[in-house]
């Protein structure tokens, strides 16, 4: 087995300052199946992560007799993106890519179905949620497979301490470690008050109004709390409804007491602000804990990951799932598919999520369970809410129900953090909504 890095730890050196049963179904080597494979996996944030997943595959390879290749190549720079377009364009590559969030939908021509492997898979580890349903299926069918590594929730991590200093907040408390979050009170409301009295205790929010992703989805999961849709379902505009202005209302209100730069923040920017110690809260997965864990102890120490605040509609988290596709052009389907069952199984899963200190998360309800997240510290219990085990929030992400085409454009283009920005420099609201509206229309020619 060989394997390469391509820009392997691009972000740890940029943040550097802030910073239930085995599937045993057998894979049969037939003349074809038995050579080489090759997989592009996506290189993790977090030291040793990659390590694990190379063992594991390596273990397969060993016992089925399979020469592999192993890349890790890394989202700075869309890279990963770029990889699976090359390859699609040249039906030639890795017989695996591990695709983020909206490709494979986008890849679905080109990848292999996964209908029987999810079947199998969904028999043995529980079934997924709706919003991985919604970005691995086309036309009915599962065209790639929940990856663990890189699936994430971009919840509230926030500070313990300033949370009570500043709002009276006692975090710890409505969301207890090791037991159900008493949350019947952590409202829009409740945040958006706590939001205002840590802005006037000098430590505000983090979060980011920009158009890369941690912006994006944070503001998705509020639209989503005000069922507050741009398009519905079957891809008409439903951009002025009194949802969607109720929560613009709110994200004006709460764009006043965050910091004066987020219109401009990218990914990098709530990790430095939490790390520093200037922030009450944030919305990330644990990188950006693991990194205040290694260069800023005190404020790892005083950090908590919990559940959003319920709305109208709801209580919504944003998550982001990377997935597995097998190109059809690929010549060794056979083992690609067996490699697939063995790094989906509940041993190997479980491996990955500790190795990565928590911060996978995976997509298959009878995988949220591992003892990691109630051990991982400082605080120990830091981490237990982080897989929602009590089932409190439905996991989102930003522009859905709209048609796969439609969404991802919302999405990509950053649509409705444009429209909060936009509404809270001045704008009026149906000048705001009208924009919008256009910019829609021009999706759907698209």
């Amino acid at each position: 087995m060989t394997s390469r890095n391509t820009t392997r730890r691009a972000f740890l050196a940029g943040t550097a300052l802030v910073a239930g049963a085995t599937l045993a179904a057998p894979f049969i080597r037939s003349a074809h199946a038995a050579g080489k494979l090759s997989i592009g996996f996506w290189d993790h944030w977090v030291p040793g992560a990659n390590d694990t997943l190379t063992k594991l595959c390596n273990e397969w390879a060993e016992k089925e007799k399979v020469e592999i290749q192993i890349d890790y190549i890394t989202s700075q720079g869309n890279k990963n993106i770029l990889t699976a377009a090359a390859e699609m364009q040249a039906r030639a590559g890795h017989d695996i890519l591990q695709l983020p969030t909206w490709q494979p939908i986008d890849k679905a021509p080109a990848l292999e179905p996964m209908d029987d492997l999810m079947a199998d898979l969904i028999a043995a580890n529980g079934d997924v949620n709706d919003t991985v349903k919604y970005l691995g299926q086309a036309d009915g069918h599962w065209v790639a497979v929940p990856a663990t590594t890189g699936s994430q929730i971009k919840g509230p991590c926030s500070r313990i301490d300033l949370l009570k200093q500043h709002a009276g907040v006692d975090i710890q408390a409505i969301y207890p470690a090791g037991s159900a979050p008493k949350d019947d009170d952590w409202t829009l409301d409740a945040f958006i008050q706590a939001a205002e009295k840590c802005h006037a205790g000098g430590n505000p929010f983090g979060i980011g109004l920009g158009v890369t992703t941690d912006s994006i989805d944070a503001v998705g999961a509020f639209f989503h709390a005000f069922g507050a849709d741009l398009a519905d379902a079957n891809g008409d505009p439903t951009v002025g409804t009194d949802n969607v202005k109720q929560a613009l209302d709110y994200m004006k209100r709460l764009s006043a007491v965050l910091p004066g730069d987020v219109a401009a923040w990218d990914d990098a920017s709530n990790n430095k602000f939490l790390v520093s110690g200037q922030a009450s809260m944030i919305m990330n997965p644990p990188s950006a804990w693991a990194v205040a864990k290694r260069d800023a102890m005190q404020v790892a120490e005083q950090c908590w990951t919990h559940g959003m605040p319920k709305g109208p509609n709801g209580r919504f988290a944003p998550y982001l799932p990377y997935f597995l596709g097998l190109w059809e052009f690929s010549e060794n389907k056979s083992a690609a598919k067996s490699l697939i069952r063995y790094i989906s199984q509940r041993s190997s899963v479980e491996q990955l999520v500790k190795a990565s200190a928590g911060y996978d998360l995976p997509s298959f309800a009878g995988l949220t369970d591992f003892p990691v997240w109630s051990e991982e510290g400082p605080p120990k219990g830091t981490l237990y809410h982080y897989p929602d085990p009590h089932h409190r929030q439905t996991l989102s992400i930003a522009g859905a129900p709209a048609p796969a085409n439609i969404a991802y454009q919302i999405y990509n283009q950053g649509l409705q953090t444009k429209m909060v920005v936009r509404y809270a420099q001045g704008e009026s609201m149906d000048s705001v909504l009208s924009w919008a509206e256009s910019e829609l229309e021009g999706y759907m020619r698209g």
